[in-house]
């Protein structure tokens, strides 16, 4: 099974950030803000060795890909996608990230964490255009329509979401959204500063160059 099932605090105890996995709890709730079980999990004997140049490459990926819910495989197509696009091959892979469907949909402030946009998105509640979309990895364009279907719009995850927004961060230059009718439009390409994704991707391009 390449989906992972386990603990999520787990992973950003692992990568020692916050990955931002379990929505508002990440900001109310998180055990590495406690100053709890901080190390890294696992069995820990003797001294550890100090980190590597391609550990740190390593962590810088594995971290990203954690982030964006996707397996090595699909990280990896994104990539190749990103290499041969004009433009700097890392700055292009955060911008595909951000533009998944599933993503946009959590930035907009619909979801609190992108395993609920995805599950959202899954489930056949999300329309682009005014047709419906259940594919995660969809590439939202400019110009883009994005909105939650109508059963949907009153649903109590849903206006949560819409709540607490606010608290995790405003609403990027390159969305517009509408929170009374759940929806919002993608008005343009994200810049590398309104990225999401707060990793070195040049880190990840040394990895895969190697």
């Amino acid at each position: 099974m390449s989906r992972y099932i386990g603990p999520v605090c787990r992973l950003c105890r692992r990568e020692g950030t916050k990955l931002f996995l379990k929505g508002d709890k990440c900001f109310t709730a998180c055990i590495l803000d406690k100053g709890k079980r901080k190390a890294v999990p696992g069995m820990h004997v003797g001294r550890r060795a100090k980190i590597s140049e391609y550990a740190r490459r390593l962590r810088e990926k594995q971290k990203t890909k954690r982030m964006a819910g996707l397996t090595e495989e699909q990280f990896r197509r994104y990539f190749r996608q990103a290499e041969v696009m004009p433009g700097l091959t890392g700055e292009n892979l955060l911008r595909l990230l951000e533009t998944r469907l599933d993503n946009v949909v959590k930035r907009m402030g619909l979801a609190t964490s992108e395993p609920q946009a995805r599950q959202l998105v899954l489930h056949g509640h999300v329309q682009v255009n005014d047709k419906r979309i259940d594919i995660p990895s969809y590439a939202v364009q400019p110009g883009d329509r994005i909105a939650l279907s109508e059963k949907v719009r009153q649903n109590v995850a849903v206006q949560q979401s819409l709540q607490t927004a606010p608290k995790r961060g405003p609403v990027p230059s390159w969305l517009e959204v509408n929170p009374a009718h759940a929806s919002g439009k993608m008005r343009g390409w994200p810049t590398r500063d309104e990225i999401s994704y707060p990793v070195d991707e040049q880190l990840i391009v040394e990895l895969y160059s190697k």
